[in-house]
């Protein structure tokens, strides 16, 4: 495993332009701290910082960094689609089987790559959102301090699906920018079907279909914090309860959306002619 993530970090690394995308899609949760210093001025009338709303107290701040976190998984994505692109445009992909590198090691590498990466951003959501929350949380004990971390592996898992999707539609075309065109079309695609379903029977029952779609079951592992918010701060209201807490079968649907990406990837890549 060592060897063929050494060998796909060996290939991003030497690449301008996948280093300048890593870069930036580690970066870009920092902003999150940024968010959490932001003070708004209300019509000159007071100023409003968020830091002192309570909404980055524990366990909430591991619900809201990573929801935000999740936001700008589309750098690294770029990356993944890149590093098969780059395969094809430049022969590598037909130079590493040449050198004695099976398909599925080279299909194993950049999963390796996607699970690496996952875990580094993961580990440095969790670094930014203990220390937000040891600043601003009121709370200090352990118990509640780390009773809702489920998030952070949510997280991980939520990179680990949409990277393996980024994969596939990169196996598939064989082209980055294509590969992310097909993204954004799956992404029209599953709207279309839910909203056929809602014509067709009702929104319940489309609803819970949608849950199972690629794109919508990653995005249901980590559940918008708004509403949660707006619960602590009216919680009398019945209306705003909502249900957003992660569930082990929405870790099993992504986990089978996954395993499927990569065993597809591996399909494609074994009956092409390269």
């Amino acid at each position: 495993m060592i060897r063929l993530l050494n060998l796909e970090l060996q290939k991003l690394l030497l690449n301008r332009t996948s280093k300048i995308l890593i870069f930036v899609s580690f970066i870009l949760p920092f902003f999150v701290i940024l968010l959490s210093s932001l003070k708004i001025n209300v019509f000159g009338f007071f100023t409003l910082e968020l830091g002192e709303l309570g909404i980055f107290n524990f366990p909430i701040i591991w619900h809201l960094t990573t929801f935000f976190a999740s936001q700008f998984k589309f750098f690294f994505a770029i990356v993944v689609v890149s590093m098969i692109g780059n395969e094809y445009s430049n022969k590598t992909i037909k130079q590493n089987l040449i050198d004695g590198l099976s398909k599925k090691e080279f299909i194993l590498s950049k999963f390796y790559t996607i699970v690496f990466f996952s875990l580094v951003s993961t580990i440095l959501i969790a670094l930014i959102s203990f220390c937000i929350g040891l600043y601003y949380s009121s709370y200090n004990e352990a118990s509640i301090i780390f009773s809702e971390i489920e998030f952070l592996f949510a997280y991980f898992l939520k990179l680990i699906g949409f990277f393996s999707l980024c994969l596939f539609l990169g196996m598939l075309v064989k082209r980055s920018a294509f590969a992310l065109a097909f993204l954004f079309i799956l992404f029209i695609a599953e709207w279309i079907a839910f909203g056929l379903i809602s014509w067709q029977s009702d929104v319940a029952l489309a609803e819970k279909i949608q849950n199972f779609f690629p794109l919508k079951s990653m995005y249901k592992l980590i559940d918008q914090p708004f509403q949660r918010i707006a619960m602590t701060k009216f919680p009398d209201k019945g209306e705003l309860a909502y249900d957003y807490a992660v569930h082990w079968y929405e870790f099993a649907i992504v986990i089978a959306w996954t395993a499927l990406f990569i065993f597809l990837s591996y399909r494609l890549l074994k009956k092409r002619d390269l």
